[in-house]
């Protein structure tokens, strides 16, 4: 039985490594990828995480994210606005009563 090749298991710094050094742009992604031992289409990934998820390295940790309190407004407009149509919907069903409507 033929023996297995055992995948190689990148750490993150690796990663972050070999992105940052493509970022830079000194030297091609097939050369830095020939140096690391990696496919330059892995590389190209990598720098593409790095270049798009960076800006999390710089948000505020204990601040919110303007995206979330924008939805977390919308949510809670909408809890009021659906509050009020049942207390109203709550009236006009007991109105309906009194009055001998049916609803």
């Amino acid at each position: 039985m033929p023996k297995r090749n055992k995948r190689r298991t990148l750490t993150p710094q690796f990663k972050f490594q070999v992105a940052l050094e493509a970022l830079k742009e000194l030297r091609s992604v097939n050369e830095i990828a020939a140096e690391h031992k990696v496919h330059p289409t892995q590389v190209t990934t990598w720098k593409k995480e790095l270049r798009e998820g960076g800006r999390v390295l710089f948000e505020r940790r204990n601040g919110k994210n303007r995206e979330l309190e924008d939805q977390e407004r919308h949510t809670a407009r909408l809890e009021r606005t659906l509050g009020r149509v049942v207390v109203e919907k709550e009236f006009l069903l007991k109105k309906c009563v009194e009055l001998g409507i049916e609803p």
